[in-house]
């Protein structure tokens, strides 16, 4: 119960009575009796010892005192909840570690957008586990992951973060050197890069014929098969053959021209790119923030 000492002892009430020119209109809005706001009215005139409302059976109106307090107590009152608006708003900043998990060919670029981050939540902190593999959140005490697959049937929470595409790159001197492919049944004739997935098989490439849109499969003959994607597109870049990747590892080297696309008209569509958590740690504010940090980096081409 509020000490009668309390300045702010009935003004709530008195706000909404003169407000609203009605006790029962103003007992609806706070939810209590109507004989509840007419004694703590009654009870802050009896306090300040002045009479605020004039009351009659058919209506209430301000007293010259009374006007002078709504204005002024308005104010108060506003800025009481302004400043409990902004403390609540605080405890749900990030702050503490948070542990994520991302591929380690997006790193990089991840890592570059980290003081953005970083100065925007001071009381944030991270561990950044690199890694290709699919993670088990729970087990391994991570907060959220990356993911860039489909997601059937996973009891996880995902946030989208972007699509993506397969493109088929190469270094301008690679190219300079053996000629520009113009068809996908060309690449015979060219070195290959594969990536080599934990299933051990290197993946196939895969493209889209633009006039029929019948697909195109193929395996390539490679002489330089490595299992981590960074480094793929580093040979690629050093100009040991044509590499296929997904467009959201590529789009640094090709704004930088280190890398070409090629084929373009005849790229397919990839799995898209999603930011993962348990449930019970998706609406923390840690991973909201971090996964609207995600979307907003990688979705800039």
């Amino acid at each position: 119960m509020i000490s009668s000492t309390d300045p702010f002892a009935g003004v709530v009430p008195f706000l909404h009575v003169a407000e609203l020119l009605s006790f029962r209109a103003a007992a609806e809005r706070l939810g209590v009796s109507t004989a509840a706001v007419s004694k703590a009215v009654l009870k802050l005139e009896a306090r300040l010892g002045v009479r605020l409302l004039v009351r009659s059976s058919r209506r209430v109106a301000l007293t010259p005192e009374g006007t002078e307090l709504l204005r002024r107590a308005k104010v108060a009152v506003e800025a009481l909840g302004e400043a409990q608006l902004v403390l609540s708003q605080s405890r749900r900043q990030p702050k503490g570690e948070l542990h994520v998990s991302v591929p380690a060919t997006l790193a990089r670029r991840i890592t570059q957008a980290l003081p953005e981050l970083l100065q925007r939540y001071p009381a944030l902190s991270l561990r950044l586990s690199l890694s290709d593999r699919m993670v088990r959140l729970g087990e391994e005490g991570i907060d959220l992951a990356v993911r860039i697959a489909p997601l059937h049937d996973s009891p996880l929470v995902a946030r989208h973060l972007r699509d993506t595409r397969w493109v088929l790159v190469a270094a301008p001197a690679y190219l300079a050197r053996r000629g520009t492919p113009t068809r996908p049944e060309e690449l015979g004739e060219h070195d290959a890069l594969s990536f080599v997935p934990p299933s051990g098989r290197p993946r196939r490439w895969i493209f889209r014929d633009p006039v029929s849109a019948r697909a195109i499969e193929l395996n390539p003959n490679s002489r330089v098969r490595i299992d981590q994607g960074e480094h793929l597109l580093e040979a690629a870049a050093a100009g040991l053959g044509l590499v296929q990747g997904l467009d959201v590892f590529v789009e640094e080297a090709l704004a930088t021209g280190r890398l070409v696309e090629v084929l373009p008209a005849y790229s397919v569509p990839g799995p898209p790119v999603h930011a993962v958590a348990l449930p019970e740690r998706a609406r923390t504010p840690n991973v909201r923030a971090f996964s609207g940090f995600l979307r907003e980096t990688l979705g800039r081409a």
